[in-house]
């Protein structure tokens, strides 16, 4: 969500007559857009903004903003700490900005708008590294209020976008070369207009535009129905991958987090999602430490996880958000034991990765090729339907096609294969 919004930004600020530089030194604006979704986050957006400083003593004509989730959470404190900032603004006013760089200089005060406008990005296409392969957004906030979880205080409410404005926008990206859309939500599968829920909104988008392959993220468990599954299973142009966070895997500890679910319900759904695509990419988000977990509870988890064998995880350790209510609770596992906890888990999600890369081996992958590898141009990459990332060697003229790869080797991380007709 926080890319798609980065390039919604800079769609707009383009068309005002910006453009993108390389380093802050050239920037006339430099452009913080925040997550709120771990403490670890906002400790780095701070320490970013005390390296600003210097160049802001430099040059006070330089113009230095802060958006998205943190802006809207922590305002206040951002300008507490950093009074140098020129702009701040909420999830919901980023198209405000152009305007307020352009009207608000001669106030010689910071600017901070974090009201919630319900603003409609829908109609506008996000810049992103490539074209063919894009985001959509479909819904913006949540109102799950996982006990956790700040998202719901710094998105605001679920909405869903118009489904006719979204397929005219999947129409519109093709005619520009896309072939690939993701859909995207914080809990995409409550899409919800009238009567298309989003199982309709995904037959639709299959049907009724010539996209290629689609994507979506995140699920919520309690949203993943028998009608999105079968969904999934029947649209060719489904890709074959999942992202359903489970986070953890101790029933009282979902029910402490608020989750709707229990450990047997989130299990059948992957049994039922492996049965329908027997190929399905399964990923997940997990989180460790949360208060009161046990290390039988932590077990679990990792029992989870070597039996479900996900593809691949984001693994986190419990940081209190203020303001949720989860705050409340006695944050009581100390944090070298939550670190111990997060560092093991990762060890087997590796193995666990590692071992389910080996199975890849031999197998032809369809395969969306978006540019260069990040290490060395002699390598194309792209995401297989399981959106794992392989490399392979071929003609930069493949950049922007799908093509039959052949895995012939992996890690616990990347593909890598070789072109075959």
């Amino acid at each position: 969500m926080n890319l798609a919004d980065s390039g919604t930004l800079t769609t707009v600020l383009n068309t005002r007559g910006y453009e993108p530089v390389e380093n802050e030194n050239e920037a006339d604006i430099i452009i913080l857009n925040t997550c709120s979704v771990r403490q670890k986050a906002e400790e780095r957006v701070f320490g970013r903004l005390a390296e600003l400083s210097a160049l802001k003593r430099k040059d006070t004509s330089k113009k230095i903003a802060v958006v998205g989730c943190m802006a809207q959470r922590l305002a206040g404190e951002i300008l507490k700490r950093a009074p140098y900032v020129d702009i701040i603004l909420g999830t919901d006013r980023l198209l405000d900005l152009p305007r307020y760089l352009e009207n608000g200089r001669m106030s010689g005060s910071s600017i901070i708008h974090t009201e919630f406008g319900h603003e409609n990005y829908d109609e506008i296409i996000p810049t992103q590294d490539s074209q063919y392969s894009v985001f959509v957004t479909i819904s913006r906030g949540c109102d799950n209020y996982c006990t956790y979880c700040v998202v719901p205080y710094v998105r605001g409410r679920e909405r869903s976008y118009p489904m006719a404005g979204i397929i005219n926008r999947i129409n519109n990206l093709v005619e520009n070369g896309t072939l690939e859309i993701m859909l995207l939500g914080q809990n995409v599968n409550a899409y919800k207009d009238g009567d298309t829920d989003f199982p309709e909104l995904l037959k639709k988008a299959a049907t009724e535009t010539d996209i290629k392959r689609i994507r979506f993220m995140t699920s919520h468990p309690k949203d993943m129905s028998p009608k999105l599954i079968e969904t999934i299973a029947s649209q060719p142009k489904m890709m074959a991958h999942v992202h359903l966070p489970l986070q953890s895997a101790s029933d009282r500890i979902l029910k402490k987090m608020g989750r709707g679910y229990t450990f047997e319900h989130y299990f059948s759904l992957t049994e039922q999602l492996k049965r329908a695509v027997p190929d399905i990419a399964l990923t997940t988000d997990l989180i460790v430490g949360f208060p009161t977990e046990t290390e039988t509870e932590f077990r679990e988890t990792l029992d989870a996880v070597k039996t479900i064998k996900f593809d691949s995880a984001f693994m986190f350790r419990y940081s209190p958000r203020e303001g949720t209510s989860a705050a409340g609770l006695e944050d009581d596992i100390p944090e070298p034991e939550k670190i111990r906890r997060l560092a093991k888990l990762i060890a087997l999600q590796k193995d666990v990765a590692f071992e389910k890369n080996q199975s890849e081996l031999g197998k032809i992958r369809s395969v969306l090729v978006d540019g260069f590898s990040r290490r060395s141009e002699k390598l194309l990459k792209g995401k297989t339907e399981g959106n794992k990332t392989i490399l392979f060697k071929a003609p930069p003229e493949y950049i922007g096609a799908i093509r039959n790869i052949k895995v012939e080797s992996a890690d616990s991380w990347t593909l890598h294969g070789r072109v075959v007709n």
